[in-house]
């Protein structure tokens, strides 16, 4: 019901319930507790104007950044609930914060369910049961570049996407993504994703205005009549002549977001042709044939040509030759928790989009890849597996080693006490020294980010140098210009 940890969910769209014939109640049993039918959502895109209200950005330091909001996620009980206390569901498959937490939610009403609030964490959960947990919701930043719209007409809106940004919301990221920008910037509303990019590549990003139209361009795509061009920088002198890379890709976590070349995974092709060389780095031209997760950035490296600032594929996690040739030596959950500490020791989880959280939980969901993918639709699609309560990160109070200094640690039921009995929400500071236009923002006296200090990226960390340069379908053909990064005489 909380925040997905880092790694990927998408989030229940808030589509508005449709009436329904009221059900015949049963007779309950003498103590019983009533569960109401489930409610039906419409289908559709449901962005509107209440969602794009929910909060407003600033800029700082290159920049853009959300400021914090109250948000409520959402979820129905799911099968292996049933039967088991809210407590016990708490405490085993969402443990991003202590139960000192959500009994001071519970208390503060912010638990809620069949839109009651809850009382007694010891309640057995039942089928059908629909939970709401409001949060205090903050998102990464990402960069303050803005969205560049290359063509709209009444069929398409077609944009060069910055890197950094998510394509529509899932994980951290609402606000802060393409869909969002675009609805409360330029009052572009109910567009349809027709393809996704990886939330660290930029580049050309289409969306239709109608169903129809999706649909049209849909079949282009499954049809392979979709030609893609890409654009990258990578690391030392990639051969003149044209590579062709057939090595099938395995998704290693879905809510990590990390894959490699593994023969039990799916065929994939891409051809590849250096464009320049300038002795230490060379811009490559990237037809992708097939459209698997990270497919182009996953082939380079398998290559021994990683794009050079790869925030996945070009890290010492992969071992002294960085997956050169599927050559690792680790296994899955080593790689995994290697990437994650060579992050964290680099205060740069944000980057990855992901937390420690996301390797300790129980219930790892693959609905949703990860910030890098968000590989399901924008649409309104029933409240789904990811709306969890789970806030980002582990109880920094009782993680020594986090780079994250938090000034009132929550995980006791006697600092949650004190903190609900404050009048003020700013009355525990944010002692990062902050400044700026988001630095006068109001505290929650339950939210655990309120009081923690994170290292802003810097907008060059908000680059990755992989351009989606051009697609060109039946009818149509969109393209943006060169990147400053894939000049022949650029320079670091």
């Amino acid at each position: 019901m909380a925040e997905p940890g880092g790694g990927g969910g998408e989030e229940e769209e808030g589509g508005e319930e449709a009436a329904a014939p009221a059900p015949k109640k049963r007779r309950l049993a003498a103590g019983e507790r009533y569960v109401p039918p489930p409610r039906k959502l419409s289908t559709g895109v449901s962005f509107g104007a209440e969602h794009f209200a929910e909060t407003s950005y600033y800029f700082e330091g290159g920049l853009r950044k959300v400021r914090p909001y109250y948000f409520d996620f959402r979820t129905y009980c799911k099968g292996r609930w049933v039967g088991r206390s809210l407590l016990h569901v708490f405490s085993t498959e969402f443990r991003a914060q202590p139960l000192a937490y959500y009994r001071a939610a519970a208390r503060a009403g912010r638990l809620r369910l069949n839109e009651e609030p809850v009382r007694d964490l010891d309640i057995v959960l039942k089928n059908n049961d629909f939970l709401r947990n409001t949060v205090h919701r903050h998102e990464p930043p990402v960069t303050a570049q803005p969205i560049q719209i290359l063509v709209e007409n009444d069929e398409v809106v077609v944009v060069d996407k910055p890197s950094s940004l998510p394509v529509h919301p899932c994980g951290r990221f609402r606000h802060n993504t393409v869909i969002f920008i675009l609805g409360k910037e330029h009052d572009l509303k109910e567009l349809h994703t027709i393809h996704r990019l990886d939330r660290m590549t930029s580049g050309v990003l289409m969306f239709a205005k109608t169903a129809e139209v999706s649909k049209r361009i849909d079949e282009q795509v499954r049809e392979r009549q979709l030609e893609k061009e890409y654009v990258c920088r990578v690391v030392g002198e990639f051969p003149e002549h044209e590579v062709v890379c057939e090595e099938p890709i395995l998704v290693v976590s879905y809510k990590v977001g990390v894959c490699r070349v593994d023969p039990k995974g799916k065929f994939c092709k891409t051809i590849f042709q250096r464009l320049s060389y300038n002795g230490q780095t060379s811009v490559v031209k990237c037809l992708p044939r097939t459209g698997r997760t990270h497919q182009i950035r996953v082939h380079l490296q398998y290559l021994g040509h990683p794009i050079v600032n790869d925030p996945i594929y070009n890290m010492e996690a992969w071992g002294p030759d960085r997956g050169k040739g599927g050559k690792i030596g680790k296994t899955d959950e080593e790689l995994l928790k290697a990437l994650v500490e060579e992050h964290r020791s680099k205060q740069s989880l944000d980057i990855l989009g992901i937390s420690e959280e996301d390797l300790n939980s129980n219930a790892e969901n693959k609905d949703c890849g990860n910030s890098s993918d968000c590989t399901k639709s924008a649409r309104a699609d029933s409240i789904n597996e990811n709306s969890c309560p789970a806030e980002d990160g582990k109880d920094p109070a009782k993680d020594p080693e986090r780079n994250d200094v938090t000034a009132c640690p929550l995980n006791s039921d006697t600092n949650l006490e004190t903190l609900e009995k404050n009048n003020e929400l700013g009355s525990c500071e944010n002692q990062d020294g902050q400044t700026g236009e988001g630095s006068s923002e109001e505290k929650d006296p339950l939210c655990v980010e309120c009081r923690m200090r994170r290292r802003d990226p810097s907008p060059k960390e908000l680059v990755m140098y992989l351009h989606a340069l051009r697609y060109k379908g039946a009818e149509f053909e969109y393209c943006t210009k060169m990147p400053e990064w894939a000049m022949e005489d650029w320079e670091e």
